[in-house]
Protein backbone atom coordinates (compact mmCIF):
# COMPACT_ATOMS: atom_id res chain seq x y z
CA UNK A 1 0.00 0.00 0.00
CA UNK A 2 0.77 3.23 -0.82
CA UNK A 3 0.38 5.94 2.21
CA UNK A 4 0.46 9.69 1.66
CA UNK A 5 0.35 11.62 4.73
CA UNK A 6 0.07 14.95 5.05
CA UNK A 7 1.90 16.00 2.53
CA UNK A 8 2.88 19.86 1.18
CA UNK A 9 5.04 20.61 -1.50
CA UNK A 10 6.00 24.56 -2.27
CA UNK A 11 7.55 26.12 -5.77
CA UNK A 12 8.52 29.40 -4.24
CA UNK A 13 5.37 30.84 -2.04
CA UNK A 14 2.93 28.45 -4.48
CA UNK A 15 1.48 24.87 -2.61
CA UNK A 16 1.23 22.95 -5.48
CA UNK A 17 0.52 20.10 -2.94
CA UNK A 18 -1.69 21.18 0.05
CA UNK A 19 -1.71 18.87 3.13
CA UNK A 20 -2.55 16.27 1.20
CA UNK A 21 -3.20 12.70 2.54
CA UNK A 22 -4.56 9.08 0.95
CA UNK A 23 -4.06 5.78 0.72
CA UNK A 24 -3.60 3.74 -2.57
CA UNK A 25 -4.13 -0.24 -2.23
CA UNK A 26 -2.12 -3.13 -3.22
CA UNK A 27 -3.38 -3.86 -6.55
CA UNK A 28 -5.52 -1.29 -7.75
CA UNK A 29 -5.58 1.28 -11.05
CA UNK A 30 -6.11 4.20 -8.84
CA UNK A 31 -7.40 7.62 -11.25
CA UNK A 32 -5.68 11.06 -10.45
CA UNK A 33 -8.26 13.29 -12.28
CA UNK A 34 -7.87 17.03 -12.31
CA UNK A 35 -7.62 19.97 -14.52
CA UNK A 36 -4.32 21.64 -15.88
CA UNK A 37 -2.10 23.32 -12.81
CA UNK A 38 -4.40 20.56 -10.52
CA UNK A 39 -0.98 19.39 -8.59
CA UNK A 40 -1.39 16.10 -10.48
CA UNK A 41 2.14 16.09 -11.75
CA UNK A 42 3.81 17.28 -8.83
CA UNK A 43 2.20 14.86 -6.52
CA UNK A 44 3.30 11.72 -8.90
CA UNK A 45 6.92 13.31 -8.18
CA UNK A 46 6.52 13.84 -4.43
CA UNK A 47 5.44 9.85 -3.93
CA UNK A 48 7.93 8.70 -6.58
CA UNK A 49 10.34 10.63 -4.47
CA UNK A 50 11.85 12.62 -7.40
CA UNK A 51 10.46 15.51 -4.99
CA UNK A 52 10.87 16.33 -1.11
CA UNK A 53 8.34 17.63 0.16
CA UNK A 54 8.34 20.69 2.89
CA UNK A 55 6.03 18.90 5.14
CA UNK A 56 4.65 15.17 5.24
CA UNK A 57 5.65 11.82 4.22
CA UNK A 58 5.57 8.91 1.60
CA UNK A 59 5.44 5.12 2.52
CA UNK A 60 5.29 2.56 0.25
CA UNK A 61 4.55 -0.87 2.96
CA UNK A 62 5.46 1.43 5.50
CA UNK A 63 9.30 2.72 4.25
CA UNK A 64 9.77 6.07 3.37
CA UNK A 65 10.40 6.66 -0.58
CA UNK A 66 12.49 9.70 -0.66
CA UNK A 67 15.91 8.82 -0.87
CA UNK A 68 15.24 5.38 -0.66
CA UNK A 69 16.48 2.93 -3.83
CA UNK A 70 15.37 -0.29 -2.14
CA UNK A 71 11.69 0.96 -2.51
CA UNK A 72 11.99 3.03 -5.89
CA UNK A 73 13.35 0.23 -7.20
CA UNK A 74 9.70 -1.41 -7.13
CA UNK A 75 8.03 0.88 -9.36
CA UNK A 76 8.34 2.44 -12.82
CA UNK A 77 7.48 5.46 -13.50
CA UNK A 78 6.32 7.46 -17.25
CA UNK A 79 6.46 10.94 -16.36
CA UNK A 80 4.34 13.39 -18.72
CA UNK A 81 7.68 14.83 -20.28
CA UNK A 82 9.48 12.24 -21.91
CA UNK A 83 13.12 11.39 -21.93
CA UNK A 84 15.51 8.95 -24.33
CA UNK A 85 19.02 8.52 -24.28
CA UNK A 86 20.72 10.31 -27.67
CA UNK A 87 20.22 8.46 -30.52
CA UNK A 88 18.70 5.44 -28.59
CA UNK A 89 16.10 2.98 -29.42
CA UNK A 90 14.00 0.73 -27.18
CA UNK A 91 16.57 -1.97 -27.11
CA UNK A 92 19.34 -0.04 -26.19
CA UNK A 93 16.65 1.37 -23.69
CA UNK A 94 15.80 -1.70 -21.97
CA UNK A 95 19.44 -2.28 -20.97
CA UNK A 96 19.13 0.86 -19.52
CA UNK A 97 16.23 0.10 -17.73
CA UNK A 98 17.20 -4.09 -17.31
CA UNK A 99 20.36 -2.82 -15.01
CA UNK A 100 17.80 -0.96 -12.90
CA UNK A 101 15.43 -3.64 -12.68
CA UNK A 102 16.14 -7.10 -12.27
CA UNK A 103 13.25 -8.70 -13.06
CA UNK A 104 12.75 -6.77 -16.45
CA UNK A 105 11.60 -8.71 -19.55
CA UNK A 106 12.99 -8.02 -22.45
CA UNK A 107 10.76 -11.05 -24.18
CA UNK A 108 7.32 -8.93 -23.19
CA UNK A 109 9.04 -6.08 -24.15
CA UNK A 110 9.34 -7.25 -27.49
CA UNK A 111 6.17 -8.64 -27.52
CA UNK A 112 4.38 -5.52 -26.56
CA UNK A 113 6.59 -3.66 -28.79
CA UNK A 114 5.09 -6.23 -31.64
CA UNK A 115 1.32 -5.80 -30.44
CA UNK A 116 1.98 -1.73 -30.89
CA UNK A 117 3.46 -2.14 -34.18
CA UNK A 118 6.81 -0.26 -33.02
CA UNK A 119 10.54 -1.17 -34.00
CA UNK A 120 12.22 -1.81 -31.12
CA UNK A 121 15.51 -0.87 -33.30
CA UNK A 122 14.25 2.43 -34.60
CA UNK A 123 15.56 5.17 -33.74
CA UNK A 124 13.46 7.59 -31.35
CA UNK A 125 13.87 10.61 -33.56
CA UNK A 126 11.93 8.56 -36.27
CA UNK A 127 8.99 8.38 -33.38
CA UNK A 128 6.13 10.36 -33.41
CA UNK A 129 4.76 12.12 -29.96
CA UNK A 130 2.43 9.04 -29.49
CA UNK A 131 4.93 6.15 -30.15
CA UNK A 132 7.71 7.54 -28.21
CA UNK A 133 4.39 7.36 -25.28
CA UNK A 134 3.51 3.96 -26.41
CA UNK A 135 7.55 3.22 -26.35
CA UNK A 136 7.90 4.40 -22.47
CA UNK A 137 4.68 2.60 -21.22
CA UNK A 138 6.14 -0.58 -22.38
CA UNK A 139 9.78 -0.20 -21.71
CA UNK A 140 7.79 -0.05 -17.84
CA UNK A 141 5.44 -2.49 -17.79
CA UNK A 142 8.36 -4.66 -19.09
CA UNK A 143 9.89 -3.34 -15.69
CA UNK A 144 7.28 -6.32 -14.26
CA UNK A 145 7.56 -3.60 -11.13
CA UNK A 146 5.27 -3.66 -8.21
CA UNK A 147 3.91 -0.24 -9.00
CA UNK A 148 3.53 1.98 -11.80
CA UNK A 149 2.67 5.44 -12.20
CA UNK A 150 1.55 7.03 -15.33
CA UNK A 151 1.35 10.61 -15.92
CA UNK A 152 -1.14 11.43 -18.58
CA UNK A 153 -0.11 9.09 -20.70
CA UNK A 154 -2.94 8.94 -22.83
CA UNK A 155 -2.13 12.30 -23.85
CA UNK A 156 -1.89 12.65 -27.52
CA UNK A 157 -3.15 8.79 -28.54
CA UNK A 158 -5.61 8.49 -30.91
CA UNK A 159 -8.75 6.80 -29.77
CA UNK A 160 -7.76 3.01 -31.25
CA UNK A 161 -4.61 3.62 -29.82
CA UNK A 162 -5.50 4.94 -26.44
CA UNK A 163 -7.97 1.58 -25.66
CA UNK A 164 -5.20 -0.60 -26.82
CA UNK A 165 -2.67 0.70 -23.90
CA UNK A 166 -5.83 1.01 -21.41
CA UNK A 167 -6.65 -2.46 -22.18
CA UNK A 168 -2.90 -3.79 -22.08
CA UNK A 169 -1.96 -1.47 -18.92
CA UNK A 170 -5.16 -2.95 -17.10
CA UNK A 171 -4.44 -6.93 -17.82
CA UNK A 172 -0.64 -6.74 -16.68
CA UNK A 173 -1.56 -4.70 -13.66
CA UNK A 174 -4.90 -7.51 -12.73
CA UNK A 175 -2.32 -10.49 -14.08
CA UNK A 176 0.47 -9.61 -11.49
CA UNK A 177 -1.51 -8.04 -8.72
CA UNK A 178 0.40 -4.65 -9.29
CA UNK A 179 -0.67 -1.12 -8.69
CA UNK A 180 -1.13 1.52 -11.63
CA UNK A 181 -1.44 5.33 -10.61
CA UNK A 182 -2.88 7.39 -13.64
CA UNK A 183 -3.23 10.92 -13.78
CA UNK A 184 -5.49 12.56 -16.42
CA UNK A 185 -7.31 15.55 -17.31
CA UNK A 186 -10.32 13.71 -18.78
CA UNK A 187 -12.41 11.53 -16.80
CA UNK A 188 -13.36 9.60 -20.19
CA UNK A 189 -10.03 8.27 -20.40
CA UNK A 190 -10.29 6.94 -16.69
CA UNK A 191 -13.65 5.52 -17.15
CA UNK A 192 -13.39 2.16 -18.03
CA UNK A 193 -9.65 1.72 -16.60
CA UNK A 194 -9.76 3.10 -12.54
CA UNK A 195 -10.94 0.94 -9.69
CA UNK A 196 -10.43 3.79 -7.78
CA UNK A 197 -10.48 7.81 -8.66
CA UNK A 198 -9.55 10.71 -6.97
CA UNK A 199 -10.13 14.31 -7.80
CA UNK A 200 -7.23 16.83 -7.55
CA UNK A 201 -8.26 20.54 -6.99
CA UNK A 202 -5.51 23.28 -6.66
CA UNK A 203 -3.08 20.65 -4.87
CA UNK A 204 -5.48 19.59 -2.44
CA UNK A 205 -7.52 15.85 -2.11
CA UNK A 206 -11.16 16.81 -2.71
CA UNK A 207 -12.92 13.73 -3.35
CA UNK A 208 -11.68 10.19 -3.36
CA UNK A 209 -14.18 7.51 -3.92
CA UNK A 210 -14.22 3.62 -5.53
CA UNK A 211 -15.43 3.92 -9.24
CA UNK A 212 -18.09 0.93 -8.59
CA UNK A 213 -19.65 2.29 -6.14
CA UNK A 214 -19.98 6.04 -8.02
CA UNK A 215 -21.76 4.40 -10.63
CA UNK A 216 -24.20 2.59 -8.72
CA UNK A 217 -25.20 5.30 -6.40
CA UNK A 218 -26.81 6.77 -9.38
CA UNK A 219 -28.60 5.28 -12.31
CA UNK A 220 -30.57 7.18 -15.48
CA UNK A 221 -34.10 6.12 -16.18
CA UNK A 222 -36.43 7.15 -19.16
CA UNK A 223 -39.91 7.37 -18.30
CA UNK A 224 -43.27 8.67 -19.84
CA UNK A 225 -47.42 8.31 -18.58
CA UNK A 226 -50.39 8.75 -20.17
CA UNK A 227 -51.36 11.99 -18.40
CA UNK A 228 -49.16 15.19 -18.74
CA UNK A 229 -46.25 15.27 -15.22
CA UNK A 230 -43.54 17.25 -14.18
CA UNK A 231 -40.73 16.39 -11.40
CA UNK A 232 -43.23 16.59 -8.61
CA UNK A 233 -44.69 13.21 -9.32
CA UNK A 234 -41.14 11.63 -8.41
CA UNK A 235 -41.89 12.83 -4.58
CA UNK A 236 -40.59 10.15 -3.17
CA UNK A 237 -37.58 9.57 -5.35
CA UNK A 238 -33.92 11.30 -4.98
CA UNK A 239 -33.89 13.14 -8.46
CA UNK A 240 -30.18 14.73 -9.09
CA UNK A 241 -31.01 16.02 -13.13
CA UNK A 242 -34.65 16.09 -14.98
CA UNK A 243 -35.39 16.77 -18.37
CA UNK A 244 -38.17 16.34 -20.23
CA UNK A 245 -39.31 16.26 -23.99
CA UNK A 246 -43.01 15.29 -25.16
CA UNK A 247 -44.27 12.84 -22.40
CA UNK A 248 -40.76 11.01 -21.98
CA UNK A 249 -38.45 12.10 -19.17
CA UNK A 250 -34.86 11.65 -18.68
CA UNK A 251 -33.85 11.36 -15.05
CA UNK A 252 -30.64 10.53 -13.13
CA UNK A 253 -31.69 9.40 -9.63
CA UNK A 254 -29.59 8.69 -6.72
CA UNK A 255 -30.42 5.58 -4.47
CA UNK A 256 -30.47 1.84 -4.45
CA UNK A 257 -32.13 0.86 -8.15
CA UNK A 258 -34.77 -1.85 -7.65
CA UNK A 259 -36.06 -0.10 -4.43
CA UNK A 260 -36.75 2.94 -6.74
CA UNK A 261 -37.58 1.43 -9.76
CA UNK A 262 -40.27 -0.56 -7.53
CA UNK A 263 -41.21 3.25 -6.37
CA UNK A 264 -42.01 4.12 -10.18
CA UNK A 265 -44.01 1.58 -11.40
CA UNK A 266 -46.49 1.78 -8.35
CA UNK A 267 -47.11 4.69 -10.39
CA UNK A 268 -47.99 3.46 -14.06
CA UNK A 269 -45.78 4.54 -16.11
CA UNK A 270 -46.34 3.53 -20.18
CA UNK A 271 -42.80 3.64 -20.55
CA UNK A 272 -40.17 2.92 -17.92
CA UNK A 273 -36.37 2.08 -19.08
CA UNK A 274 -32.80 2.31 -17.54
CA UNK A 275 -30.10 3.83 -19.58
CA UNK A 276 -26.40 3.62 -19.33
CA UNK A 277 -24.85 5.86 -16.83
CA UNK A 278 -21.27 7.32 -17.82
CA UNK A 279 -18.91 7.46 -15.07
CA UNK A 280 -18.40 11.61 -15.99
CA UNK A 281 -22.45 12.33 -15.33
CA UNK A 282 -22.35 9.68 -11.55
CA UNK A 283 -19.11 11.94 -10.95
CA UNK A 284 -20.49 15.46 -12.03
CA UNK A 285 -24.05 14.73 -9.65
CA UNK A 286 -21.73 12.92 -6.96
CA UNK A 287 -19.65 16.28 -6.73
CA UNK A 288 -23.07 18.34 -7.03
CA UNK A 289 -24.65 16.52 -3.58
CA UNK A 290 -21.32 17.78 -2.14
CA UNK A 291 -22.02 21.40 -3.31
CA UNK A 292 -18.81 21.86 -5.33
CA UNK A 293 -17.88 21.30 -8.60
CA UNK A 294 -14.07 22.34 -10.42
CA UNK A 295 -14.85 24.32 -13.30
CA UNK A 296 -12.99 21.40 -15.54
CA UNK A 297 -16.13 19.76 -14.95
CA UNK A 298 -19.03 22.06 -15.27
CA UNK A 299 -18.24 23.41 -18.72
CA UNK A 300 -20.69 20.79 -20.10
CA UNK A 301 -22.95 20.12 -16.80
CA UNK A 302 -26.46 18.54 -17.70
CA UNK A 303 -28.64 21.36 -17.56
CA UNK A 304 -32.50 22.01 -17.70
CA UNK A 305 -32.51 21.78 -21.21
CA UNK A 306 -29.99 18.23 -21.16
CA UNK A 307 -29.85 16.34 -18.33
CA UNK A 308 -29.68 13.20 -18.50
CA UNK A 309 -27.61 13.51 -22.06
CA UNK A 310 -24.27 12.22 -22.24
CA UNK A 311 -21.64 14.75 -20.98
CA UNK A 312 -18.44 15.53 -21.99
CA UNK A 313 -15.23 16.57 -19.94
CA UNK A 314 -13.03 19.47 -21.43
CA UNK A 315 -9.94 17.94 -22.11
Amino acid sequence: MITVTNVTKKFGSKKAVDNLSCNIPQGCIYGLVGANGAGKSTLLRVVTGIYKPESGSVSFDNEEVYDNPNVKRRFSFVPDELYFLPQSNMKRMAQLYAANYQDFDNSRMEELAGAFGLDTRANFNTFSKGMKRQASTILSLACRSDYLFLDETMDGLDPVVRNKVKKTVREDISSRRATAVITSHSLRELEDTCDQLALLHEGGLIFERDVQNIKTSFFKVQVAFKDDYDENIFDDVEIKAFSKSGSVANIIIEGEKEVVLSKIKKKDPLLLETLPLTLEEAFIHEMDTRGYIPDFLTENKPGPENAGMESEVAG
